[in-house]
C-alpha cells in the first residue's frame, strides 16, 4: 500500500466488526456513500448490478451510509440492513454509518475528499451516492458525482480499466 493508500483506515462494518479494508488490496473498490430515503437511493440497484457484473473479476462496491445530508439515513444498522437487503437485494458490504463532511468527517473521507473529479471538484462531498473508484494499490483513482449513474459508460470504464 502506498502513502496515500485508503486500505489503511479503521473502519467498521454496519454490524460493528471491523472493516478491514487491507482485505482489498491489489482490487479495485468503488466506495459510495448511501441512503435510504433519498432521491438517488434507487442506485443502489445498478451499484448491485456493478457488484454482480465484476466480483468474479475482483471489484468490490462499498456503501458507507451517511446521514449528513437532510437526515436521508436515519435507521439503526439493523433498519439499514433490511432496507438494503430487502428493497435492492443488496449483497455488497455496507460499513458503520459515519460523517463524511465537517469536523466529524471519518478518516476515511478525509482521504477521499482531496481527490478531484473530472469537473475538477475536490473537498466537501455534495450529497448522497458521491462514488470513489479506488485502484489496486488503495489510492483514489476516479470521483464521481452524485448523480452518475453506477452502471453509466464514465464509470463501467473506469472499473474496467482497473480490472485490466
Amino acid at each position: 500500500m502506498t502513502a496515500h493508500s485508503v486500505l489503511d483506515v479503521d473502519l467498521h462494518s454496519l454490524d460493528g466488526t471491523p472493516a478491514d479494508l487491507a482485505q482489498y488490496a491489489g482490487r479495485p473498490v468503488l466506495i459510495v456513500n448511501v441512503a435510504s430515503k433519498c432521491g438517488l437511493t434507487p442506485q443502489y440497484t445498478g451499484l448491485e448490478r456493478l457488484q454482480q457484473r465484476y466480483a468474479e473479476r475482483g471489484l468490490t462496491v462499498l456503501g458507507v451510509p451517511c446521514n449528513q445530508f437532510a437526515g436521508q439515513e436515519p435507521g439503526s444498522a439493523e433498519e439499514i440492513a433490511e432496507f438494503c437487503s430487502a428493497t435492492y437485494g443488496v449483497t455488497f458490504p455496507l460499513t458503520e454509518k459515519i460523517d463524511v463532511n465537517g469536523e466529524s468527517r471519518h478518516p476515511l473521507y478525509a482521504r477521499l475528499t482531496g481527490f478531484a473529479d473530472a469537473e475538477g471538484h475536490s473537498g466537501d462531498i455534495r450529497w448522497n451516492f458521491e462514488k470513489f473508484l479506488i485502484g489496486r494499490d488503495g489510492t483514489v483513482v476516479a470521483r464521481f458525482a452524485p448523480q452518475t449513474d453506477p452502471e453509466s459508460d464514465e464509470i463501467t470504464t473506469a472499473v474496467e480499466a482497473q480490472l485490466g
